[in-house]
C-alpha cells in the first residue's frame, strides 16, 4: 500500500533553491513568457532535471490567489428595487459580486443565486446571510455553497 502523501507548508528562505527556481519557470510558463521549458530554465539558471523531478510536487502559495466565494440562493419578492438593495447591501459590507442568475417571477417572487468573491467582506458570511435574510422584499436568503 503507497504511503498516504503529507503536505507542509514552508518559508521560502528554508527551501531548497532549486525549488524555488522551478516554482518561478513553472510561473513564467503559465503566464506564456516562454514556450519552452528549457528556454524558462536557462534564464532562471536550473537544470532541466531539477525541473521535473520537483515540478509536480511544489507550487506557490498565495493566499491572494486563492479563491473565496459563495454561492448564495435568494427568493426575493417580485417588486422594484429590492434585487437592488440586496446587491448594495451586499457591496456595503465588502462583497463583490461575480456572477448572478435571476429566474421569472412566479407567485410574485424570483429565485436569484448569486456568487460572491467575500475575500474582503467586513462580516462573518453568517452575519451576511442574516442581514439578508431580515431585509424587506427578501423570503429567503442562504448559502448553498462555498468555493
Amino acid at each position: 500500500m503507497k504511503p498516504r502523501r503529507r503536505f507542509y507548508l514552508v518559508a521560502e528562505e528554508i527551501m531548497p533553491e532549486a525549488m524555488i527556481k522551478t516554482v518561478e519557470v513553472k510561473d513564467m510558463l503559465a503566464r506564456g513568457e516562454f514556450d519552452t521549458v528549457h528556454d524558462a530554465v536557462n534564464v532562471v539558471g536550473l537544470s532541466r532535471s531539477a525541473f521535473y523531478k520537483y515540478r509536480d510536487l511544489v507550487f506557490l502559495y498565495d493566499d491572494e490567489k486563492r479563491e473565496r466565494l459563495i454561492t448564495l440562493s435568494l427568493i426575493l419578492e417580485h417588486r422594484s428595487g429590492i434585487l437592488s438593495n440586496v446587491l448594495n447591501t451586499i457591496a456595503q459590507t465588502g462583497g463583490n459580486i461575480i456572477t448572478i442568475t435571476q429566474g421569472m417571477p412566479l407567485s410574485q417572487a424570483a429565485h436569484v443565486t448569486a456568487t460572491v468573491d467575500i475575500r474582503h467582506l467586513d462580516v462573518s458570511v453568517d452575519e451576511l446571510t442574516v442581514t439578508l435574510q431580515n431585509m424587506q422584499g427578501v423570503r429567503k436568503a442562504e448559502v448553498v455553497g462555498y468555493s
